[in-house]
């Protein structure tokens, strides 16, 4: 079939990212003898430079990797909400939800730990060697890709007026970034040749050149955590900020709860399906309603790509979702049902409300027979009493700025974003795999810190101000995220990493793609990646979404132009809401793969956007 790329083959390794200078990065660490998490490393570094809109330092990133001969685990960067951000401080300053922007809304950041976690435990190189890449760009300049500036205008106002030390970076002598024109960030730079200076230092005599780069990494986990990082972002959350409330707001973010956080490693959630298993992160992520979504499909399925395939993953997604709301959160080990929620009993159950025709309702299930909790926002925007287009935006869907349509925002110009993430997958010669959705700390959600040239993030707007429910705010909880890579097995043997941007959409375009790979024909012996980025997507907002405001359209269904004319007519007369979007407008797919009998590794990446790519050898 035609495919806008080829699916990359070879031996040495591959890359795919949603930028090209990150996948580029990647490859020259793997070049130089690195291996697969040195690189993803490398990547994440340069991805917090080149799209500051999606991601930054101070944001967070979920990892799932499969070392070679190892076991696939989770390697957590969501950090949790600082001891000061209860229910009752919330509420005491008249908010009925967390805001979307400013110091209120961070989280302790996880995103530096966690990239940091997995250079030591499973990196070769030093610490300065795989930030070289993004001190690089940060300090000599890159051309930027369209949709920087076109954020940073969209929030010029609130640069100018509210946030100057935002202004100072990105609008420099009052002009945004311009594609083409190199585009510097020096702060940073500087903040990162800090860092390796202060971590030498530290780590001084340490004996052989292993130990002295583990001693350097350790120290500038430290240098994050407590040294001069530390104070500056503490300062920062305590400045009064404009946030979506329309008020200015002081953060809880203490230097105690920078001091008491790290980066954590735990087992995946895991779903069998057709001799593949799928590997998520758990309950405080949304990673099981992929799996959910799969348990919910029956045993034989509709012709692929036909209306009533789409039918049928649409208003499975719908019930997934519904349980999403209901069960997930950071509520305590054992707490959030997944095992229950991935059984056949239940799921066989949850299949029989699938009927011909699109349900408008959000219909959470009772996994160990106790009603599901959901809370009054939630059952309010479900009744039509809040609306999903508060941010203006009309019938497009939560994709990312780098692939909306002219005319439709995924920043408003307070700040408030949907969605707006990164994504990266590499394997190597020697089989090691990893995945990661790095997010948050965009240049629009705080402003910038000065004495550092990157924000705060936002992602406890996806707690709930309101107790007892799976992901109330709660201190030292992590809120409810997003964010959420997926690696796959064949038989046992990992064969498969990808993911893609997007918020509430992930774990609906994951689905769409990974069944394209399960139930499409190969191409060259291999797995069709690129024939499964690139085939027509879409997406429902059925339930309660993450991001600030929290609507939802029930009934909506949001499809590209190119799924087709008869397939749009008959998902209508089934009773959706239908919305043709561009016929290149949803998903942000990235995706690697080995086959473990030859050795061949692949790789593709989303034209969509036109800044994802995949590179290898």
């Amino acid at each position: 079939m035609f495919t806008t790329r080829p699916t990359l083959q070879g031996t040495f390794g591959m890359v795919s990212s949603t930028h090209w200078l990150a996948s580029q990065s990647a490859m020259a660490v793997l070049e130089s003898g690195g291996n697969a998490y040195d690189a993803a490393v490398a990547a994440g570094f340069v991805l917090h430079v080149v799209e500051p809109h999606l991601n930054g330092p101070a944001g967070e990133v979920p990892i799932i990797l499969a070392p070679a001969g190892g076991d696939v685990s989770v390697l957590c960067g969501q950090g949790v909400a600082p001891a000061g951000a209860t229910v009752a401080h919330y509420r005491s300053l008249g908010l009925d939800l967390v805001p979307g922007t400013g110091p209120l809304a961070a989280a302790v950041p996880g995103a530096f730990d966690a990239w940091m976690l997995l250079l030591k435990d499973h990196g070769t190189k030093s610490l300065a060697e795989v930030l070289r890449y993004a001190i690089g760009y940060a300090e000599d300049g890159h051309a930027p890709v369209e949709r920087v500036g076109e954020t940073v205008e969209t929030v010029r106002a609130l640069f100018e007026n509210e946030w100057p030390s935002s202004a100072e970076v990105y609008l420099k002598d009052g002009a945004s970034p311009k594609p083409g024109e190199l585009f510097r960030n020096p702060q940073l730079a500087a903040t990162w040749r800090r860092v390796i200076e202060e971590a030498e230092e530290i780590a001084g005599e340490a004996g052989d050149a292993g130990d002295k780069r583990v001693a350097e990494i350790e120290a500038a986990r430290a240098i994050w955590r407590e040294g001069f990082i530390a104070e500056a972002l503490v300062r920062q959350a305590g400045r009064p900020t404009m946030d979506t409330s329309g008020t200015h707001h002081t953060g809880t973010l203490t230097a105690a709860d920078l001091a008491g956080w790290s980066a954590t490693y735990e087992a995946p959630a895991t779903y069998d399906w057709n001799g593949w298993t799928l590997c998520k992160a758990g309950g405080w992520s949304q990673g099981p309603a992929f799996l959910q979504q799969l348990a919910l499909l029956p045993d034989e399925l509709p012709a692929y790509g036909s209306a009533e395939y789409v039918h049928l993953l649409i208003e499975g997604c719908k019930l997934a979702m519904a349980d999403r709301e209901a069960w997930y959160g950071d509520a305590g080990p054992g707490d959030v049902p997944v095992a229950e929620l991935l059984s056949d009993e239940y799921n066989a159950a949850r299949r029989a409300l699938i009927g011909d025709k699109a349900s408008h309702e959000l219909r959470p299930g009772s996994p160990r027979g106790t009603e599901p909790r959901i809370s009054a926002h939630a059952h309010a925007v479900a009744a039509g009493d809040d609306g999903f287009d508060a941010m203006g935006i009309a019938g497009a869907g939560a994709g990312e700025p780098t692939v909306a349509k002219s005319g439709d925002q995924e920043v408003a110009a307070d700040g408030a974003t949907r969605g707006d993430t990164c994504h990266l997958d590499i394997v190597d010669r020697w089989g090691n795999m990893v995945a990661a959705t790095p997010s948050g700390g965009w240049l629009q959600s705080n402003p910038v810190a000065p004495e550092l040239g990157f924000p705060l993030g936002t992602r406890l707007q996806m707690a709930w101000l309101e107790e007892d429910l799976p992901n109330s705010l709660t201190p030292g909880r992590r809120p409810r995220t997003t964010l959420t890579p997926s690696l796959a097995l064949k038989d046992g043997v990992p064969v498969l990493a990808f993911g893609t941007p997007g918020g509430d959409q992930q774990d609906q375009w994951q689905v769409h793609f990974f069944l394209a790979v399960a139930l499409r024909a190969a191409v060259r012996g291999g797995l069709d990646l690129q024939g499964a980025v690139d085939a027509p997507n879409w997406h429902n907002d059925s339930f309660p979404g993450s991001f600030y405001p929290r609507g939802m359209r029930p009934g909506s269904v949001t499809v590209e132009s190119r799924v087709g004319e008869d397939v749009v007519e008959e998902l209508r007369r089934r009773g959706h809401d239908v919305t043709v979007g561009e016929p290149w407008s949803e998903g942000r797919l990235c995706a690697v793969a080995r086959d473990p009998e030859t050795g061949v590794l692949s790789a593709a990446a989303n034209p969509r956007g036109m800044q994802g790519y995949a590179v290898g050898r």
